[in-house]
């Protein structure tokens, strides 16, 4: 069973390993590739299909605005020239239109695995060259009946407007981009160069330098769709990281619980198997000891007799103090709560412990505030509290030292129980040790009696359950001060006596009838 458990614990090891080591490795990835793409651009090859099927999407989204646009562009053309030129241009636009529109919706049917994007990229960029021509080709309808500047402002306006749109639509394929837009630039910077008027040299040229501007603002677009995409797969991953992890999670819980059961099933039986025989070691050792079948022939085995009594006893401490651990720890500590009197506990463990407290000449000084009232706790559990914390500052309080007991009212309304010694008292540091299972200070191990170290934890559990507080204070070579404190929701009511006029109110409540009357605290 050890091995297996070894095993286990080993597999669990390498999972884990192996999980940091993949999340090491993404990160890595990660990091060199968002470093690749502001440096030069370049991107992993698993985000051509990406960046095609989202410009395939993206061109038609705009596949009615761009023919309403083409008609309006015609028909103005068709007021001021030939009409049957501007009709042949609008066919010619709307055939490139529709090729476009054709190759992104074939390319968007296609399945992942069948799509070739570096096919397909070429195609697309040849469709949107035609497209440019298409739309370029308009400075060539005649449109000589319009008077002054008028044609070649409509012309520059119109395909910056095309150039400017197609430069967006088509932003997540840069090579679209170009040929989708570069004729368009090219013809208008052509058209307005022949004529040598300086002011249709300006248009020329602000026609090229806006052709630059949109590509520059496209390839912005493009890192930035980039970028959108490397942090899609980054949440992702980190999506599958947790996935993996809550799943490892959910598997350590199960197997958390699973030897949770089997530590109180081994804490069961082992309990009565060692009762067994330690009733029979306290039982006949204390015989021995007391000399109840007569003297002993030597003293030696007195001492031993008192040796192995006094040993049995400590293991059947220890064995009551870890099932009852156990039993606060896995929930099944069930509180048997009643009205009980704070100060008649305290009280009764002074005495219990007296004997103690005489053979090592300690003077106990008991502070009760009077008249307080009952709690409702379980008296089992805080008498408990009272002896293991009573008992801790017997065992740290040196010979004619002193403790103080105090019991009172909190601010709160509550009641608390503090007990303060003057022991060596306990290193700041240690302090965490020794509020945990099976922990000691550095000094008590030194210079007290031999502890389990469990009396400390199962006192904050048990204060826990009562939903009130432990607070340890301590200083080296002062001593050390517990106080437990009960919440006010604990404590009970005093009620005031009853008068002859509440006696006529309270008749219709025992009758069975009537609202009750509301009852408030006395807490003198």
């Amino acid at each position: 069973m050890t091995g297996a458990v070894a095993h286990g614990k080993d597999s669990d090891a390498a999972r884990y390993r192996e999980r940091s080591r993949r999340g090491s490795e993404l990160s890595r990835i990660i990091k060199s590739t968002r470093e690749r793409i502001n440096a030069s651009g370049e991107y992993p090859p698993e985000f051509d299909y990406e960046l095609a099927l989202m410009y395939a999407r993206t061109r038609q989204s705009a596949s009615y605005a761009i023919p309403v646009f083409a008609i309006i562009v015609a028909t103005m053309l068709s007021l001021g020239g030939d009409k049957s030129t501007a009709l042949i241009w609008l066919l010619a636009t709307l055939s490139a239109h529709a090729l476009v529109l054709w190759s992104s919706r074939r390319f968007e049917s296609l399945d992942r695995k069948d799509a070739r994007v570096r096919s397909w990229r070429p195609r697309f960029a040849v469709v949107e060259f035609l497209n440019g021509v298409a739309w370029g080709s308009m400075v060539f309808v005649p449109t000589s009946a319009i008077d002054g500047h008028a044609v070649e402002i409509f012309q520059f306006a119109t395909m910056l407007t095309v150039i400017a749109v197609g430069a967006m639509l088509a932003s997540n394929l840069p090579v679209a981009v170009v040929a989708g837009t570069l004729p368009i630039s090219v013809m208008l910077a052509f058209s307005l160069a022949l004529n040598t008027d300086k002011m249709y040299i300006a248009m020329a040229i602000m026609a090229l330098g806006a052709q630059m501007f949109f590509l520059v603002l496209s390839g912005r677009v493009y890192r930035t769709t980039l970028m959108m995409l490397e942090y899609r797969v980054e949440k992702d991953n980190l999506i599958a990281e947790l996935e993996q992890a809550k799943a490892i999670s959910d598997e350590a819980r199960r197997r958390a619980e699973e030897a949770n059961l089997a530590k109180s099933r081994f804490l069961a039986t082992m309990s009565h198997e060692l009762r067994t025989p330690l009733n029979a070691i306290l039982g006949f050792s204390e015989v021995l000891k007391s000399e109840i079948f007569g003297p002993l022939p030597s003293d030696q085995y007195r001492e031993y007799a008192n040796d192995i009594h006094s040993s049995g006893n400590h293991l059947l401490n220890l064995i009551n103090e870890i099932l009852d651990l156990s039993r606060v720890e896995a929930g099944r500590y069930a509180l048997n709560e009643e009205t009980v009197a704070l100060t008649h506990i305290a009280e009764d463990c002074c005495d219990l412990l007296q004997l103690k407290m005489r053979n090592k000449n300690i003077t106990v000084s008991q502070q009760f505030e009077p008249n307080l009232p009952k709690l409702w706790a379980d008296e089992r559990a805080v008498r408990q509290i009272i002896l293991n914390l009573l008992s801790n500052a017997i065992k740290f309080t040196p010979i004619d030292g002193r403790i103080t007991i105090k019991v009172g009212w909190t601010a709160g309304g509550g009641q608390y129980a503090a007990i303060r010694d003057t022991g060596p008292g306990i290193p700041e540091e240690e302090i965490p040790v020794v509020l945990s299972a099976f922990g000691q200070g550095s000094l008590a191990i030194k210079t007290a009696e031999q502890g389990t170290g469990l009396g400390l934890p199962i006192v904050q559990a048990l204060v826990k359950m009562h939903g009130g507080s432990f607070d340890l204070k301590s200083k080296l070579r002062e001593g050390t001060e517990v106080t437990v404190t009960f919440p006010s929701v604990r404590v009970m009511e005093v009620l005031a006596p009853i008068s002859e006029d509440d006696e006529d109110d309270l008749a219709p409540i025992l009758a069975g009838g009537g609202p009750r009357p509301s009852l408030r605290r006395n807490a003198g």
